[in-house]
């Protein structure tokens, strides 16, 4: 099982990097999970610098694709040779954004007639691309799921690992990350906030 998370020049750390440490946890022969960027090192909006694992042709065959967040997503979206390298499909896999991530779901036509999350500095410009924005943490229906605030990731990894490895594992996973003290809570949350999705 393969998750690629996108990641652009000038990507939020919280965004790609919670999503990428909570589904490491799930520990299963031939779980993978890979940053996925158009260049070989990509560097966040405070200077930090990842090396990605594949590109983006590589990411368009993962199992699943978060497409993570950043100040740079509208120049990203302007750009039609980077669009045309994302050849996402949610009849072949599960496909989650985060906070300005939607923007690009949305520019590639995946978010037609739904409704979606992003975060409050991101919002008019999904609305603009003709999406509904929803003020919660978390929407999902079918393969499909959208997230709003940067510790929102959350809820998109606990999707995803639902989804993909069951509830136990995507509660064990959350368990192992959340504040000791408040890991019950957390888990509580997580479950109100992504398990009406589920069923839908």
């Amino acid at each position: 099982m393969h998750i690629a998370i996108l990641t652009f020049d000038g990507f939020n750390e919280l965004d790609s990097l919670i999503a990428l440490g909570i589904l490491n946890r799930v520990k299963k022969t031939g779980w993978r999970v890979s940053i996925a960027s158009p260049s070989a090192t990509v560097a966040s909006m405070n200077g930090v610098v990842l090396q990605s694992h594949i590109d983006l042709s590589a990411a368009s065959l993962a199992d699943a694709v978060i497409i993570g967040s950043g100040m740079k997503t509208r120049e990203v979206a302007a750009d039609a040779g980077l669009m045309s390298q994302l050849r996402l499909d949610p009849a072949r896999q599960l496909l989650g954004a985060q906070c300005s991530g939607t923007l690009l779901l949305a520019k590639l036509g995946l978010l037609d007639g739904l409704p979606a999350c992003t975060d409050l500095i991101s919002k008019p410009w999904v609305e603009e691309a003709g999406v509904g924005v929803l003020d919660q943490p978390f929407y999902a229906k079918g393969n499909l799921a959208t997230a709003g605030g940067c510790l929102a990731s959350q809820y998109l990894a606990f999707w995803l690992i639902a989804r993909l490895e069951g509830l136990e594992a995507a509660r064990s996973a959350l368990h192992y990350v959340a504040p000791v003290g408040e890991k019950e809570q957390y888990l509580q949350r997580a479950m109100e906030n992504v398990m009406p999705f589920m069923a839908a």
